[in-house]
């Protein structure tokens, strides 16, 4: 598991501070445009974000040549999950505000391309292969849809929205080796999502010219009792609607997919 310590002493320093609140504005930087923002030379820049990188709160992509750098939410959702609702359960409540921006998503802008989001879950790897490919289980922590599939590559990917049959919205299983990464196209804007989302014809042209993205899932042993889950969803152009929609999505479907695995509930905000 994750040690809380590493996460303390990292929030601890201004600086690293400084650094996930660039991130924030801004995620996804190089390093040089990490320097560039901000009144530190590039060792030390570059130092901060290793101890960042070590306590989860970043997570570095190479993408070509360079490495992105993305401000991870996870760690500050667990430590309020934690220290919050364990030793003071009557303020809450009155916390809700706060838990409730400690788990928001990475900020989008016009330049971000991809989500990034990594968590710790007691769990194991085949248990938690199970919770992403089980129909039954992925229902309740999707909130009664989500993907369906036999999870063989090449193999359609069908998905159901609450209370409707499945859809075939041409999505298909890219890789699959359990019970350690899981990858599949996602779907493109559809017709059925039109009148919920209130859109009009000239709207869902538009978006329905972006190019279609995929979504992986890696997991990895941490510990005796846990495993590191890394998901990535990318293939995005800058400025995509469907990335500004999982991004706000993806962390409360991971957040009530750790509490399903750990507690055998999902926790209602």
């Amino acid at each position: 598991m994750r040690d809380d310590d590493a996460v303390f002493r990292a929030l601890a320093d201004p600086s690293r501070r400084h650094v996930l609140d660039a991130l924030n504005a801004r995620d996804g930087r190089t390093l040089s445009d990490l320097v560039a923002g901000l009144a530190m030379t590039r060792q030390a820049v570059a130092k901060h974000v290793a101890v960042l990188e070590e306590a989860g709160l970043v997570v570095v992509r190479r993408v070509g040549r360079e490495k992105h750098h993305h401000l991870n939410p996870a760690p500050l959702g667990d430590l309020a999950d934690r220290w919050i609702r364990t030793f003071d359960r009557g303020r809450v409540d009155a916390l809700t505000d706060l838990k409730r921006a400690l788990e928001e998503p990475q900020m989008t802008t016009d330049t971000t391309t991809e989500f990034v989001y990594v968590t710790y879950i007691r769990t194991t790897p085949e248990r938690l292969w199970e919770a992403l490919t089980n129909p039954e289980f992925v229902r309740r922590y999707y909130g009664g849809g989500g993907p369906e599939s036999d999870w063989a590559v090449g193999s359609p990917v069908r998905w159901s929205m609450t209370g409707e049959p499945a859809h075939d919205w041409d999505q298909h299983v890219l890789e699959a080796d359990p019970p350690r990464r899981l990858a599949y196209t996602w779907h493109n804007y559809q017709p059925e999502m039109q009148e919920f989302f209130d859109w009009s014809d000239d709207d869902l042209a538009r978006m329905r010219q972006e190019p279609v993205s995929r979504v992986s899932f890696d997991i990895e042993p941490a510990g005796d009792d846990a495993v590191k889950l890394t998901v990535v969803h990318d293939g995005f152009v800058a400025g995509s609607e469907m990335l500004r929609g999982v991004s706000g999505g993806w962390p409360g479907i991971l957040s009530n997919l750790k509490s399903l695995l750990e507690t055998g509930d999902i926790v209602v905000a």
